[in-house]
């Protein structure tokens, strides 16, 4: 058997195994076609604290403090809490002076989003004890819809303590890249929680713009997720509790993405590595929990390492392949136009996802016409790149480092273009 026959056979089986895993998404696509939303609660009129974990972010902070003031939902139930977390400009100052409560942190040792996260909720709980029924979490980027709190709020409650909601970008414009991130986050919000939330299962929270209740919060015992992935790690860590996630289409905020591919490599490097250790403490628990009819929770475990390791076996598996057809001697060529197919599958498929997702989104996605064209085309060049980071992230250690913010624009600008 020539390494081309050999590469061929092992290609079905990879592709077997991706049908396998994810042909549920194809009927996810097709959910909101036909189900019903749930019916919208009546507005519970909550008190909640807004937490704000920033790095040297004063160049943007302000503005989101302002987006929170400016919600329709009556501000004496929100209260805003800001940790500048080992700050070196004067994000405390402007967050103060936008009307914030900060706290200072500095500690270097335990560092990342997480620890200051548990810092700040153990602050607000020694001063303000019970006082709040739920808790907001945003960095220091995001800009809030002036209905969004009150949307939240009628999706919140005692059977769903866990509230997600959908994330939009404020800079989709800026680069192919800053394009690429903003349609990934719409299609894990339209295409994938948005039907989670419809058949019943559990939703997945993406780092930031979500709510979780104070009754949660006490049975997760705090805030103890630490991993480089904060966000998966307490997506998982709720579902193996049983707690459900749900998600608030009419809820919408934005955040600035990255512009350039280097500051992206750093950043998702460390979520692929994040997913890494997610898997390495929770994997066995959650596998467990397979066995028991725990769909939520294989659906959460296939959100994303499977996918990204299954397409790592299939990368080494043209490089064997071609290193043996020079060792054989054998014509490179098969193998060249198998790695041609391949390349040609790949792109169509997440084409077709950015065509679905800016044509159903195109006025939630504010750019030119022009570049919301273009960018259909560059996304699935983006989502090719998850293979070189996460070669890079299995291979490499990755530290947590902030990404800087400069697109300091109120919602008014953001929604103009």
């Amino acid at each position: 058997m020539t390494p081309a026959e050999m590469l061929k056979m092992a290609g079905g089986a990879i592709g077997a195994l991706f049908f396998i895993f994810y042909a549920y998404q194809v009927v996810y696509a097709l959910v909101p076609l036909f189900a019903k939303a749930p019916a919208r609660r009546e507005p519970g009129m909550r008190r909640y604290a807004v937490l704000i974990a920033a790095r040297n972010e004063e160049a943007v902070i302000a503005r989101l403090i302002e987006s929170i003031k400016d919600q329709d939902y009556p501000s004496e139930l929100v209260s805003i809490f800001v940790v500048a977390d080992n700050c070196t400009d004067s994000t405390a100052e402007c967050a103060r002076r936008a009307g914030a409560e900060v706290f200072e942190r500095f500690d270097k040792v335990r560092a990342g989003k997480g620890y200051a996260l548990s810092f700040l909720l153990a602050r607000v709980h020694a001063e303000y004890g019970k006082e709040f029924d739920g808790y907001f979490v945003f960095d220091a980027d995001n800009l809030l819809d002036s209905r969004y709190i009150g949307e939240m709020d009628r999706a919140f409650g005692p059977d769903c303590q866990i509230v997600t909601s959908c994330r939009n970008s404020k800079n989709y414009g800026d680069s192919w890249v800053s394009a690429g991130n903003a349609l990934r986050f719409l299609y894990d919000s339209e295409l994938l929680n948005r039907p989670r939330m419809l058949l019943g299962t559990a939703c997945t929270v993406g780092g930031t713009g979500f709510l979780v209740g104070r009754e949660a919060l006490m049975r997760a015992g705090g805030w103890r997720f630490f991993l480089m992935s904060e966000d998966t790690e307490f997506t998982v860590s709720s579902v193996l509790a049983g707690e459900k996630i749900g998600y608030c289409p009419s809820a919408v905020f934005y955040d600035e993405q990255p512009v350039s591919f280097a500051q992206s490599w750093r950043q998702r490097r460390r979520w692929v590595r994040g997913y890494i250790q997610v898997f390495a403490k929770y994997g066995a628990r959650a596998l467990a929990s397979l066995r028991n009819g725990g769909f939520a929770c294989y659906d959460v475990c296939m959100s994303n390492l499977p996918a990204m390791l299954l397409s790592l076996v299939s990368a080494a598996c043209y490089v064997l392949a071609a290193a043996a057809s020079l060792l054989l001697g054998e014509p490179l060529r098969p193998i060249l136009m198998l790695a041609l197919g391949s390349f040609a599958g790949s792109y169509l498929g997440a084409l077709s996802v950015a065509v679905y997702i800016t044509i159903t989104k195109w006025r939630m996605i504010h750019a030119g016409t022009l570049k919301k064209i273009i960018y259909i085309f560059t996304f699935p060049i983006f989502m090719l790149t998850y293979v070189p980071i996460s070669v890079s992230a299995l291979f490499g250690a990755a530290e947590w480092r902030p990404i800087e913010h400069r697109a300091a624009c109120s919602l008014r600008e953001v929604v103009r273009g």
